[in-house]
């Protein structure tokens, strides 16, 4: 019922217990008189007498007495909900919904995940593994991890959990057709394998060593939006590729892929957790993401 609040079902519980709005007023911060205009007001937005009055005594009627026994339900189950709440503000509890990129999830967030939830018994964990652009509320996420800097709209917090370094490589059947590029402005000249994203136009962003920032633009025949599979088409000797060096490490030492100016194109990004603000945090996303950050260490991945 539009304008009934749990104060007012209190305040009333209070007066027919000790049938006294002089007591039940002081035990509210009132006076006897203001208690008895707000169970007034009461009584009207019910349209019911709740209260028989007397100059001397006051009773609840059939009608306030039917009313109790239910504005005390309300307040028991007001009372339960509030409860379960500052349970889960201290114990991770519920499902958990996060969205991860699509192989920094696999190869890396998913063994602190399990581990998470071997920590925490109450929760249940949906895992999403995508490399594409997602919507928080839309999608009904609460956490979402992406290996770019973001801007937290409204409400949300980006933290930064570490940094990961990106290197150009290529196949080499494919540098053995085409040439190992000279310096960062010939990578025009060649194939190179690009991260779709919604923009139209591509550049790869590298750092020298005193952090001096350089753009450059690159095109390629091939577009994907999933690091794998521009690592499986750079195997496949389709061009060259930039992709994070925890996922090419193991192709490089293997010899399946080669470094391309590797005294040149060095790149850095955060990883980034994108969750609710501390106002309307949970426990389990809180433990969640400082897990996360407690794992990752805060340092650069290789």
């Amino acid at each position: 019922m539009a304008g009934l609040k749990l104060a007012d079902l209190r305040l009333f519980l209070a007066t027919a217990d000790a049938e006294s709005f002089v007591v039940a007023g002081r035990a509210h911060g009132l006076t006897g008189s203001a208690a008895s205009k707000a169970v007034a007001r009461l009584e009207g937005l019910l349209g019911a007498r709740l209260f028989q009055r007397t100059s001397h005594s006051i009773r609840l009627t059939e009608e306030g007495r039917t009313f109790s026994e239910h504005a005390r339900r309300v307040l028991s189950a007001a009372h339960a909900a509030q409860t379960s709440l500052d349970a889960s503000a201290g114990e991770p509890r519920g499902t958990l919904r996060v969205s991860l990129p699509d192989a920094f999830g696999r190869s890396v967030v998913l063994p602190i995940a399990v581990r998470y939830l071997e920590r925490w018994s109450d929760v249940r964990l949906d895992l999403e593994f995508t490399d594409r652009p997602v919507d928080v509320v839309d999608e009904g996420l609460d956490v979402v991890v992406r290996l770019a800097p973001i801007t937290a709209p409204g409400g949300m917090i980006a933290r930064v959990l570490t940094h990961f370094r990106a290197s150009l490589c290529a196949s080499p059947t494919y540098l053995a057709r085409h040439g190992h590029p000279p310096h960062l402005d010939a990578l025009s000249t060649h194939e190179c394998l690009v991260f779709r994203t919604r923009a139209r136009s591509q550049s790869w962003r590298f750092l020298d060593d005193e952090g001096n920032e350089t753009r450059i633009p690159v095109r390629g025949r091939l577009r994907a939006n999933s690091a794998e599979a521009l690592r499986a088409a750079a195997l496949l000797d389709r061009g060259i590729a930039y992709l994070p060096a925890f996922l090419i490490e193991g192709d490089i030492a293997d010899g399946r892929l080669v470094p391309v100016l590797p005294d040149l194109a060095q790149g850095e990004a955060p990883v980034v957790a994108l969750y609710p603000s501390r106002r309307h945090l949970t426990a389990r996303v809180r433990r969640f993401v400082d897990l996360l950050a407690e794992e990752l260490g805060g340092t650069s991945m290789g």
